[in-house]
């Protein structure tokens, strides 16, 4: 079953569709490659998709285990290569929030971030660095 919908508006950008939820998002090409940089590029979706694929994992872990983790704040930064053009690198710097996590909690919701399945899903040549910052 088809999950998306997308179309191409020419001028290098696309509308795509979310069929269950009806949501819609635009994506740009960079400025740096021929785009005029208004919307998310599709290499940003990717980073971003690691980021939120790893906090919802480490969401489903803190649901379960009476954890909360709202208001935890990330970072993305993605780092692009020539020859060919990709992504060389992806950084995500969680910002947790000011609770009493235990040793263990942190232990395992840092493990768990990385059984993401973007994180599984991405080419081993991509840097992923996960960095987490537990305020006190």
């Amino acid at each position: 079953m088809t999950t998306v919908k997308a179309k191409y508006l020419g001028d290098l950008r696309l509308e795509c569709t979310h069929l269950q939820s009806g949501t819609t998002i635009v994506t740009d090409a960079p400025t740096d490659n021929n785009g005029k940089g208004e919307a998310f590029s599709p290499t940003d979706l990717c980073a971003t998709s690691l980021a939120a694929c790893a906090m919802t994992i480490m969401g489903i872990y803190a649901k379960n285990n009476g954890i909360d983790l709202s208001g935890t704040e990330i970072e993305i930064t993605k780092t692009m290569a020539a020859e060919p053009r990709r992504i060389a690198g992806i950084d995500v710097i969680f910002h947790m929030p000011a609770r009493a996590f235990s040793k263990k909690d942190k232990t395992v919701l840092e493990r768990v971030a990385h059984t993401c399945p973007v994180h599984l899903s991405l080419h081993p040549d991509v840097k992923q660095n996960f960095v987490f910052e537990w305020a006190e």
